[in-house]
């Protein structure tokens, strides 16, 4: 069943389509749960295939991984809801990765002549706002400049990037260990420690996913961004304010790949600028296998998650089995052009805007 539905004008909502009169075959069942399906036949197969698959700690390993992309796909789901695209995740994500790496190495000023090791908390706000000004840069060339989406992000992908290459003159940020004597115990508690012996990033991509999720089904901005994805020439005659939709989903997508910048740096303990290279593919891989239409106004977070998941999971499992790394990006591929058709079947081809 599908998770939105028409309202009068033609536009979509975040309300459940009704279910009176519909017709459950076993091909709508399969194509409405296809990514359910798809990550259980991963499983399956590879689990057969090697004996290491199907193990607990390779399944954490991979649930970790799961953590950065499903951040990045869950921002990039806001963004796609609403007509939009944007390729600058994967560049935000090492901008706020160098930038908060930068601040756990100490803060020098240089008219004091003291070198200020500022607390976690503050470290992650100031990352977050990084992440928030990148999206607004997105959003308002976006909404206000009319610059197309796929230009404006891709821009802003190479300014990102550039500017963490400046940061970092190219190098790396290495030890992101803070100062414990002085309470500052730095990133590495969320890569490496476990709550009932779940990653903490697990927690975290839970947290943001259920925010994001009753955002969108729970609230007027969720309604406001399925009419905006549905019709936005309509959802704006009808009083939906547009442009303050779009620079918000692209303010949400920033932020996410603050948070999953974070993440990143703290599995590896290290920030460096060329970490996120082609996540913004990933994550949009993610989003379309997980069911959500590239013309907007179609998705959901459960879907984009599943997605994700089904990503992850089989590239390590063809990691596992030895498969070459040039027939794992074919199968990759593969994967998205099939998730992509089988979208155009659901949905009935592209709609007009």
């Amino acid at each position: 069943m599908s998770d939105i539905s028409r309202d009068g004008g033609g536009a979509t909502t975040g309300v459940p389509a009704p279910v009176l009169g519909k017709k459950f075959t076993v091909g709508s069942i399969l194509l409405e749960g296809r990514a359910f399906f798809a990550l259980i036949a991963i499983i399956a197969v590879f689990s057969i295939l090697s004996e290491n698959y199907f193990t607990l700690s390779n399944f954490l390993i991979m649930t970790s991984q799961v953590a950065i992309f499903g951040l990045l796909a869950v921002g990039m789901l806001v963004v796609i809801l609403s007509g939009g695209i944007d390729l600058s995740v994967g560049s935000t994500l090492a901008l706020c990765g160098v930038f908060a790496g930068f601040l756990m190495q100490g803060v020098e000023l240089q008219a004091l002549g003291v070198l200020v090791y500022l607390p976690v908390w503050a470290v992650v706000i100031c990352t977050l706002a990084m992440g928030a000004f990148v999206g607004v840069v997105n959003g308002v060339l976006v909404a206000f400049f009319k610059v197309p989406a796929f230009v404006a992000t891709l821009g802003t992908l190479y300014v990102a990037r550039g500017a963490a290459l400046l940061m970092t003159n190219g190098l790396t940020f290495n030890n992101l260990s803070g100062r414990p004597d002085i309470g500052n115990t730095g990133f590495e508690w969320l890569g490496f420690n476990r709550l009932w012996g779940i990653p903490i990033s697990i927690f975290v991509l839970t947290v943001v996913a259920v925010s994001v999720h009753l955002l969108l089904v729970r609230t007027a901005f969720g309604r406001w961004l399925y009419s905006t994805g549905g019709n936005a020439s309509a959802a704006e005659l009808s009083g939906v304010p547009v442009k303050r939709v779009i620079v918000s989903v692209y303010v949400i997508s920033g932020m996410c790949a603050a948070i999953a910048g974070i993440v990143l740096s703290s599995q590896l303990t290290s920030a460096g600028p060329t970490a996120g290279t082609t996540y913004e593919l990933t994550a949009i891989a993610a989003v379309v296998v997980g069911g959500a239409s590239l013309m907007g106004g179609r998705g959901n977070v459960r879907g984009t998650l599943l997605g994700a998941f089904v990503i992850v999971f089989l590239g390590a499992g063809l990691v596992i089995t030895g498969v070459s790394s040039y027939w794992q990006t074919v199968f990759t591929g593969a994967v998205i052009v099939l998730a992509v058709m089988l979208n155009s079947i659901q949905y009935g081809g592209p709609r007009k805007k």
